[in-house]
C-alpha cells in the first residue's frame, strides 16, 4: 500500500436510523468494516438485510466488532456466507457473547423460516433464512480477540485500539489509525452509572470521530422518590389482581440488569415474593459470562446475589418453555425473555398468551426501535401481528425508562468533550433522525467543532491535511473587525431592503480550520451597518 494512500469513510448502515451499524474504513486497498450489524426494525431498513452488500464481503481485508448486541454483529455470518474470510476483531467479551448471540439468531432464523414455511404466512416460496447454523459455525473462527488499551497491528501502518465503552460486557470504541488519518468510533456508549459494569473510559482524541445518538435528543429520567418505583408498582398491582408480568429484556445485559433490580425489589419487601422464570437460553448463557468477567463488573457488585435469587427459575428446556408459555403456571409470576424489542425469540409465545388477558402487564424495559412491536405497545396498539395472526391489547403495558443502559444526550456531550485533541468533523450516527440531527446541532454549538448527520450510502474523504492540522496544532482563535471606508467621492451608499445604508462594520469571534488547499473561518460574526438619514 502507498505510504500515503487516501482513506475514505462509507456509511453503510446507523445512517439516520438506530440500526444495522456498519461503517466501511477504505484505506488504499484496504476495505475495513466496523460492525457487521443486522436492520432491524421498519421494513425499509429490514429489507436491506437480503440486498446484495455494497462491496464484495470477499474483498473487506477486516471486520471490526464493537460490541456483541445483533444491530453490531448479527449480520456477520451472512458476510460469511457471501464469501467473507478474514479477520474478525473484537474484545474477549463480544468474542463470547457474540457466539452465544449468533448461534441464537442462526438456529431462529432457520426455525422462523421453517414455521413460516408450515404456517403459510410468508410472501416467500419457500422462505429461507437469511444464514443458517452452519454459516454462524464458519463465522466464529474468525473472531480474534484483543485486550482493551492495546494498540493491535493490523499490517500495512494500520492500527487499532479498543477502550472500554461501559454499553455491555466488552463492548468497546475503537479508534482505527493510518498512515495519514486517525477514526474513533464511539460504539454503544454506556451511562454515566452502568449498574452492573465498570463505566466506560475515555480514549485518545482522533481527527475524525463516529459517534452513536440513540438518545441524542432526551436525557434519562431520575427517580422522584425509590428507583424503579413505576415497576414495583405495576406488579404490585398486577398480583393482586391475579395477573403476571412479562419483562421483554435483551439478553445481554439488560437482562442481568433487570434480575439486579428485581433482587433489590425482594430484598427491600417493594413486590411480593413470586417466582420469576428467565426464558431465555441465550440469557442464561450469558450470566454464565458475566460470571466469569468479574473484573469487568462493578466493584460493588457481587454478581451471586441475584443470580441465586430464592424462588428464580432458568428455563432451560423447550418442553419446559412451552409448559410456561401454554399458561400450566397460572398462579401470578414474573417473566423475563428476550428479544427486548419483541422483535423474536421466546418472548413472542408470552407476548400471545398474555396480551389478551387485562389482568396482565407488559413491562417495556429499554429503547423500542421505530417499526418494532414493542414500539408498537409503547404508542397504544390496540393489537399485534404474531406469527401472522393478529392478537388484541388488553394486557397493560408499560414502560421502565429507568433502565436503559444507553448514554444519554448529556452523556455523549461529555464524552466527546473530553476527548484530546478535539475531533475536526463529527459524524454523528445510530440515531433516529431527529435525535442524530439534535445531537449535531448541540455538538456543533457547545464545541465549536463540525458536526454532520451522515445520509445512507454517503462516502467522504478523510483529509489528511485536515489530520495534520488537526494532531498538530489547535485551531487559533481570530478576532475579526473590518471597516468598509468611504469612497472617494464620499461616504459609499447602498440601499438595503428600501433603508439607504452607508459603511458596514463586521466584528466577531471566527475559529480557522484547514480543509484541503482552503482555510475556513467558522464561528458568529455581527454586521453592523450605518443608516443613512433620509
Amino acid at each position: 500500500m502507498p505510504a500515503a494512500a487516501s482513506a475514505t469513510l462509507t456509511f453503510l448502515g446507523a445512517a439516520r436510523t438506530v440500526t444495522g451499524s456498519r461503517c466501511l474504513l477504505t484505506v488504499g486497498e484496504r476495505r475495513i468494516l466496523v460492525d457487521a450489524g443486522l436492520f432491524q426494525g421498519e421494513k425499509e431498513w429490514r429489507l436491506r438485510n437480503w440486498e446484495d452488500f455494497p462491496v464484495p464481503p470477499h474483498t473487506l481485508t477486516d471486520i471490526v466488532l464493537t460490541h456483541a448486541h445483533m444491530d453490531h454483529c448479527g449480520y456477520l455470518p451472512a458476510l460469511v456466507k457471501q464469501g467473507y474470510d478474514g479477520p474478525v476483531w473484537c474484545t474477549q467479551g463480544t468474542l463470547e457473547l457474540a457466539a452465544i448471540v449468533l448461534r441464537d439468531a442462526g438456529f431462529l432464523a432457520e426455525r422462523e423460516a421453517q414455521d413460516a414455511a408450515a404456517g403459510g404466512w410468508s410472501r416467500h416460496d419457500p422462505p429461507l433464512p437469511i444464514y443458517t447454523p452452519a454459516d454462524v459455525e464458519r463465522a466464529l473462527p474468525l473472531l480474534t480477540a484483543v485486550e482493551y488499551d492495546a494498540d493491535a497491528d493490523l499490517g500495512d501502518e494500520i492500527s487499532l485500539r479498543f477502550t472500554r465503552a461501559g454499553h455491555i460486557l466488552g463492548s468497546a470504541s475503537v479508534t482505527l489509525s493510518t498512515p495519514t488519518t486517525s477514526v474513533l468510533f464511539s460504539g454503544d456508549l454506556g451511562r454515566h452509572d452502568h449498574p452492573v459494569l465498570r463505566p466506560c473510559d475515555t480514549p485518545a482524541g482522533a481527527t475524525y470521530v463516529v459517534v452513536e445518538s440513540t438518545y441524542g435528543d432526551r436525557e434519562h429520567p431520575e427517580p422522584v422518590n425509590l428507583p424503579h418505583e413505576g415497576l414495583a408498582d405495576v406488579v404490585r398491582r398486577t398480583v393482586s389482581r391475579g395477573g403476571s408480568v412479562l419483562l421483554p429484556a435483551f439478553a445481554i445485559d439488560r437482562t442481568e440488569v433487570v434480575l439486579r433490580v428485581l433482587s433489590g425489589m425482594r430484598q427491600d419487601g417493594r413486590i411480593p415474593d413470586v417466582p420469576i422464570y428467565v426464558n431465555s437460553p441465550m440469557a442464561t448463557a450469558a450470566l454464565s459470562v458475566y460470571r466469569r468477567a468479574s473484573k469487568e463488573l462493578r466493584p460493588d457488585l457481587d454478581l451471586e446475589d441475584f443470580v441465586k435469587l430464592p424462588g428464580l427459575v432458568e428455563v432451560r428446556s423447550a418442553e419446559d418453555s412451552m409448559a410456561l408459555t401454554r399458561g400450566r403456571h397460572r398462579d401470578p409470576h414474573i417473566v423475563i425473555s428476550s428479544s427486548g424489542m419483541a422483535t423474536g425469540g421466546r418472548v413472542l409465545h408470552h407476548l400471545e398468551r398474555m396480551l389478551p388477558d387485562p389482568r396482565n402487564a407488559v413491562v417495556l424495559t429499554g429503547y423500542q426501535g421505530a417499526g418494532t412491536r414493542g414500539r408498537a405497545l409503547v404508542e397504544g396498539a390496540k393489537q399485534l401481528k404474531i406469527y401472522g395472526q393478529y392478537v388484541p391489547v388488553h394486557a397493560e403495558i408499560a414502560v421502565d425508562a429507568e433502565f436503559s443502559v444507553h448514554a444519554d444526550a448529556s452523556d455523549l456531550l461529555d464524552w466527546v468533550r473530553a476527548l484530546t485533541p478535539a475531533p475536526a468533523t463529527i459524524f454523528v450516527t445510530h440515531g433516529e433522525e431527529s435525535a442524530s440531527r439534535t445531537l449535531a446541532e448541540r455538538l456543533h454549538a457547545e464545541l465549536g467543532v463540525p458536526a454532520v448527520v451522515p445520509s445512507y450510502g454517503e462516502r467522504v474523504v478523510l483529509s489528511a491535511t485536515l489530520a495534520s492540522a488537526a494532531v498538530d496544532a489547535p485551531s487559533p482563535s481570530i478576532a475579526v473587525q473590518v471597516q468598509v471606508p468611504a469612497g472617494p467621492q464620499g461616504p459609499t451608499r447602498a440601499d438595503l431592503g428600501g433603508i439607504p445604508v452607508s459603511g458596514a462594520q463586521v466584528t466577531g469571534e471566527l475559529t480557522a480550520r484547514p480543509d484541503g488547499t482552503d482555510l475556513v473561518l467558522e464561528g458568529t460574526v455581527t454586521i453592523r451597518i450605518r443608516r443613512t438619514p433620509a
